[in-house]
C-alpha cells in the first residue's frame, strides 16, 4: 500500500532500500523478514513522505505525509 502511494514500482523500493526485489516480493506477501530489512524497508518509505498508521480497530494503514507548499 505504501508503495503504491508513492507510485513506486517493486524495483524502485528495492533499491531505495538496498534489498532484492525479491525481498519485496516477500515482505508484500507476508513472509517474515529479518527485522533489519524490515527497518530498512520503512525507513524508505518514511523518508519518501509515507506515515504509517498504528490499528485501529479498522486495522493498521498509511497515509502520505502532508506536502509543503
Amino acid at each position: 500500500m505504501a508503495r503504491s502511494a508513492l507510485g513506486w514500482g517493486m524495483r524502485e523500493l528495492a533499491k531505495a532500500a538496498d534489498v532484492s526485489p525479491d525481498t519485496i516480493v516477500r515482505f508484500e506477501r507476508g513472509d517474515v523478514l529479518q527485522p533489519r530489512t524490515v527497518k530498512a524497508i520503512a525507513a524508505v518509505l518514511e523518508a519518501a513522505g509515507v506515515v504509517f498508521i498504528d490499528q485501529n480497530g479498522n486495522g493498521p494503514g498509511v497515509r502520505l505525509r502532508d506536502r509543503q507548499p
